[in-house]
């Protein structure tokens, strides 16, 4: 335990146990976690590459809700039960250690109201691995899974009319839609998100419905985390 240590999950009343030195969470996921919308009645969301499990965590203090994580590696999948077990959600929360490709063994079809993922940015190939920590490589690059096996898996478990959340690079668009679109994904809403209004946006946020009608996309105003004190609701009047 003494590369462990425990933080503070901003300012959402919990905290979240992480390595020093080799795996932190990263501002994407509480992004994407305020960037969920959840309904009355949702009973049932999944996480894929949860990592240690920060945004189920900030979703449990939005919903009273069923939240799954799914986390492939098994020391970062220990973080996040312990994690949990710290801030007594273990009634709400359940972690799998697999990968995401496995959820048909998990769950059954059609059975979930949304699914998130802030899943590895990089293609395997795309850079170089050297000097990367194993949980890095595996966090950070399509090692074990890929862009399509998101929506494949997403697709598998997603009620009809289910929402699908992802966090990710603007220069990857382009492929992003292309999935969604095979797997019948329609696009209702994204959210461009930059360091500072005058750069180039560092991110996008997507919400897709299985099944949805097309035509009704929405682009939120950009949004800036330059300077924010806090991301509790920061999206309320982009909506």
């Amino acid at each position: 335990m003494n590369n462990i240590e425990l933080n503070d999950l901003f300012d959402y009343g919990l905290y979240i146990y992480q390595y020093k030195d080799k795996f932190k969470f990263s501002i994407d996921s509480v992004l994407l976690a305020e960037f969920i919308d959840i309904k009355k009645d949702t009973k049932h969301i999944v996480d894929f590459c949860t990592g240690n499990a920060p945004i189920p965590q900030i979703l449990s203090t939005k919903t009273k809700s069923k939240i799954t994580g799914i986390e492939i590696q098994k020391d970062i999948y220990n973080l996040a039960l312990d994690s949990i077990s710290y801030n007594k959600l273990d009634n709400q929360i359940k972690i799998i250690n697999t990968n995401i490709k496995n959820v048909k063994d998990y769950f059954s079809t059609e059975s979930v109201d949304i699914v998130s993922c802030n899943p590895p940015y990089f293609k395997y190939d795309e850079t170089s691995l050297i000097n990367e920590t194993k949980e890095k490589a595996i966090a950070r690059h399509e090692i074990e899974m890929n862009l399509e096996d998101i929506m494949i898996n997403a697709k598998y478990i997603l009620k009809n009319k289910g929402e699908l959340y992802l966090v990710h690079r603007c220069d990857r668009l382009e492929e992003i839609f292309k999935y969604l679109d095979k797997y019948n994904f329609s696009i209702k809403k994204l959210q461009f998100i930059y360091s500072n209004l005058n750069k180039k946006a560092i991110m996008v946020l997507i919400k897709a419905i299985k099944n949805g009608n097309k035509g009704s996309l929405k682009v939120n105003k950009p949004i800036s985390i330059e300077n924010l004190i806090t991301y509790k609701e920061i999206f309320k009047e982009g909506d």
